[in-house]
């Protein structure tokens, strides 16, 4: 596979080039070792596609899962406790999940455990692969990455996408590149507050 396009979100791509060249090498090379015709498994069910063979998220997943697990990108859980209270999540947000447990529960409020999971990361870095439907990526883009940045877990997100050319080779409903590209301009240049690299991959 080969990267297509990529879009900077408050320099995240200038930050891997400058601190860590050799970890956004190694992904690049990562993505190049991919071959997508290996994962054109799945035979359509659609009316529109009947039949025809279409590249599966599931085969493209796991082949970026073996590949970047060999590189030693490793899932990642940030835990925390949310409640009903905004001022205690405020003055919670930036302790460790005891922390907010004990500092919620001394309030008088119910503590109630959650946690964001990332697949990959490795040095300060996240990375997402994202074969599914929309509102996964937009999960991705606007919680997961910026859990992980306000927890001071990574330094940059970085969330790979298929272009419209290979999703429209897929089941209808994935995600594509050009559309959450759109999606994170229209925000505004500081939304979400969480250095990004989005990249944009074709077969």
């Amino acid at each position: 596979m080969k990267i297509a396009e990529t879009y900077s979100h408050l320099n995240g791509l200038e930050f891997l080039i400058v601190h860590k060249p050799a970890l956004w090498k190694e992904l690049q090379a990562v993505i190049a070792t991919i071959d997508a015709t290996k994962c054109k498994t799945k035979v359509s069910k659609e009316k529109t596609m009947k039949g025809e063979l279409l590249y599966s998220p599931i085969d493209m997943n796991a082949e970026f899962k073996k590949r970047l697990r060999l590189k030693k990108w490793d899932e990642s859980r940030v835990s925390y406790c949310v409640t009903r209270n905004e001022k205690l999540i405020r003055k919670t947000l930036t302790m460790s999940a005891l922390e907010q447990k004990k500092e919620i529960e001394a309030a008088g409020e119910n503590p109630i455990f959650s946690y964001n999971q990332t697949d990959f990361v490795k040095d300060r870095v996240a990375v997402e692969v994202q074969f599914g439907k929309y509102s996964f990526v937009a999960y991705d883009l606007f919680v997961k990455h910026l859990a992980f940045y306000v927890r001071d877990e990574i330094d940059v997100g970085i969330e790979i996408l298929p272009m419209k050319s290979l999703q429209s080779q897929m089941s209808s409903g994935v995600a594509y590149y050009e559309g959450e590209f759109y999606n994170v301009v229209r925000q505004g240049r500081g939304v979400p507050s969480v250095p990004l690299v989005i990249i944009g991959i074709e077969a």
